[in-house]
């Protein structure tokens, strides 16, 4: 029996895919082999990766003038991948600071220049989006950062930063293809497979094509995003199975009815948990109502010791990998597009359940 996997990442994956997968993984189509022991350099191979760059395009309207890039790494190797390409007119960043990712991507940005932070909530445990006025970014930035969605603390940007003409980079890897975006707004977006998009492996990196080359070549070879643009992610081996589930995933949405039939679904499986907390005598939301994400929702009973207990007790019911990250402790529950209905549901469920124990002290 499968169970609901609340995990923040890897994440859960849609059961069609994963069947289709199953069906395919030893022999892909009449190729007489898996993906997995096929060059990627074979004409099998090239309409996988292409088939799926083809997909993102469509699902996000991704315009010519993009490159997308199919990288490893995760999305901490484009914490550092990003200074060093585009941290070399100024060189200097702007920084909102919202969460633990933000503050590695500063980390950093520090030592390819100056790393200056416009907003940080960090004395509040990263609760809310920080407040920040339009003068306070730098116009001679080489770039202005954020991390749009904050996967321990359950907080998004609900308004992107209007940074004038200086390039906004993002990462989005744990709301990408969750609701309806303008790529157009962006300089750079990136975001690691294992939270929405597939398998751990595989970095997806969407670049406004005027960013690309802007460094000499003293950058390592690897580091330079001309060189995986310039090769079509096929610089060296790509991480040919993890794009390969990628693509699938990508097919499912599309016959899902694309982002907006997703985001539709994704705001009543928020609403449903949201609703419930915002009721509940016990458990709490921990993140600002303003700034709360869709994708992940933490939460808490203000008890350590009932957190643990109702994180045991779910998971005896199938309810999987709630506990919160280990820096904030509580609960959380990341509801990534292939989570279904009925999973929250289940949740709020159980939830309700698990409080009404608590009322009449069987607990």
């Amino acid at each position: 029996m499968r169970v609901y996997n609340f995990s923040a990442g890897p994440a859960v994956l849609p059961l069609e895919v994963l069947e289709k997968a199953q069906s395919e993984f030893v022999c892909f189509q009449d190729s007489g082999m898996s993906v997995m022991e096929m060059s990627h350099r074979s004409k099998a191979y090239s309409q996988i990766i292409e088939g799926t760059e083809a997909k993102l395009r469509q699902l996000m309207q991704i315009p010519d003038t993009y490159k997308v890039l199919f990288l490893q790494g995760g999305a901490s190797l484009q914490f550092t991948m990003v200074p060093m390409n585009l941290m070399t007119g100024s060189k200097k960043a702007d920084f909102i600071d919202t969460g633990v990712w933000s503050s590695k991507a500063i980390k950093e940005a520090k030592k390819f220049g100056k790393a200056n932070v416009i907003a940080s909530s960090k004395a509040d445990t990263y609760s809310y989006i920080p407040t920040y006025k339009k003068e306070q970014f730098d116009k001679e930035a080489d770039y202005v950062y954020i991390c749009q969605n904050n996967t321990i603390y359950g907080t998004k940007f609900n308004t992107l930063p209007n940074t004038g003409n200086v390039p906004l980079v993002a990462d989005l890897s744990s709301c990408i293809l969750s609701e309806k975006m303008d790529v157009n707004r962006y300089g750079i977006i990136f975001a690691g497979a294992q939270k929405n998009l597939g398998l751990a492996g595989v970095t997806v990196v969407i670049i406004r094509e005027d960013l690309i080359g802007r460094v000499d070549e003293s950058i390592p070879t690897m580091l330079n995003y001309k060189t995986h643009a310039a090769n079509d992610s096929m610089f060296n081996t790509p991480p040919t199975y993890a794009i390969y589930m990628l693509g699938l995933v990508l097919e499912w949405m599309l016959a899902q009815g694309g982002i907006e039939v997703i985001e539709k679904k994704n705001k009543e499986k928020a609403s449903i948990l949201y609703d419930y907390l915002d009721t509940s005598k016990l458990f709490r939301g921990t993140a600002a109502k303003e700034d709360r994400s869709l994708m992940n929702i933490p939460f808490v009973t203000g008890d350590e010791t009932l957190d643990a207990a109702f994180v045991k007790a779910a998971t005896a019911k199938g309810l999987v990998n709630l506990k919160g990250h280990r820096s904030v402790g509580g609960m959380r529950a990341s509801i990534y597009n292939a989570m279904p209905i009925d999973g929250v549901k289940a949740l709020v469920d159980f939830m309700k359940q698990f409080e009404r124990q608590h009322e009449e002290g069987i607990l």
